[in-house]
């Protein structure tokens, strides 16, 4: 199958473009019009899952015949999902309630085009954080400010430094676009990678 000739990432997040890069294959990115709320009682997974599809779908319906690729990441603690901090007191307490806790990252990603097909995969990442202090947790967080960052921190940063282990099956995951499966994905839709 020849390579389909348009690919654009359904995000204007640098960490994501930074990913996706590596594959080396031409693509844009274009923000999705996407609400992120979460729906009632809707699960963190099942929250990662819908809103990739979401921002996918959004922007394929503005492109036609263009490979769109979503992604979206839920961190879970105690099983309550968690969003993106904005500022530095909610990061704060967003870091103390994790301190010593495993953390869950559901990532979704869906590729698409409008009008089908559909492929899509689910990647989970485990994050056990050691126990941290308030001193620790207000260096890192004037360090490195991860106020954009679900979890408040940036594990491709300092913040590894807050971790006493990873578990999953892809490390570029916890970035926010596992690449395994994406490239995984690309290919069932007929681009050539290596």
């Amino acid at each position: 199958m020849n390579a389909p000739q348009r690919l654009i990432l359904a995000s204007t997040s640098i960490y994501r473009r930074e990913l996706l890069g590596r594959l080396r294959l031409p693509f844009d990115t274009e923000r999705p019009g996407t609400d992120e709320t979460p729906l009632p009682d809707e699960a963190p997974e099942a929250l990662a899952r819908r809103l990739a599809r979401a921002k996918a779908a959004d922007v394929a319906a503005r492109h036609p015949g263009a490979w769109v690729i979503g992604s979206d990441q839920v961190a879970e603690c105690g099983g309550r999902a968690l969003g993106k901090p904005g500022a530095h007191d909610a990061a704060k307490a967003q870091l103390a309630s994790m301190s010593g806790q495993a953390v869950r990252f559901h990532t979704g990603l869906c590729v698409m085009r409008d009008g089908g097909p559909v492929f899509e995969a689910m990647d989970r990442t485990v994050v056990r954080l050691r126990v941290l202090g308030d001193e620790e947790i207000d260096r890192y967080l004037h360090a490195e400010q991860p106020y954009d960052c679900a979890g408040s921190f940036k594990s491709e940063g300092l913040g590894i430094a807050l971790f006493e282990a990873i578990e999953n099956r892809d490390p570029t995951a916890l970035v926010g676009l596992p690449l395994i499966a994406t490239a995984t994905l690309l290919r069932e839709a007929g681009f050539r990678l290596p």
